[in-house]
């Protein structure tokens, strides 16, 4: 008959705590809506590290000719990092970001500009 060892001692994880995929114990950023749900919320890369590779990024393309806003909007839609120069290390910097976390991140300063200008134009109608 086959016995099942018992484990020398359990983990217990508190409730704000996940394994990830490296089963290293880590902080789950996420809101606890009740006993069984977690909202999940993603972790976002430092948003000044963010802007920092986006400017580097925009002026290598721009120092070897290209068109900035084009060849990263083609990066960002495809993925395909040949949209992205070599020239600088750029193209490494961009792989460094998360297609998806930027993409919010862009959204985000998008429409919080576009609040503050469209209320800063009502006042100026006033």
């Amino acid at each position: 008959m086959f016995k099942m060892k018992k484990p020398a001692k359990s983990l217990e994880i508190s409730p704000g705590m996940v394994y990830n995929k490296l089963d290293r114990l880590y902080p789950l950023e996420g809101t606890r809506l009740n006993e069984s749900t977690i909202q999940f919320s993603i972790r976002q890369e430092p948003e000044n590290e963010m802007r920092l590779i986006l400017r580097q990024v925009y002026q290598a393309l721009d120092e070897k000719g290209y068109n900035p806003i084009s060849q990263m909007v083609g990066y960002i839609l495809s993925e395909d990092p040949t949209y992205i120069t070599t020239h600088n290390n750029a193209r490494s910097l961009v792989r460094r970001l998360d297609r998806d976390e930027l993409l919010q991140e862009l959204v985000r300063e998008y429409l919080a500009n576009a609040a503050a200008g469209g209320a800063s134009e009502k006042k100026d109608e006033a």
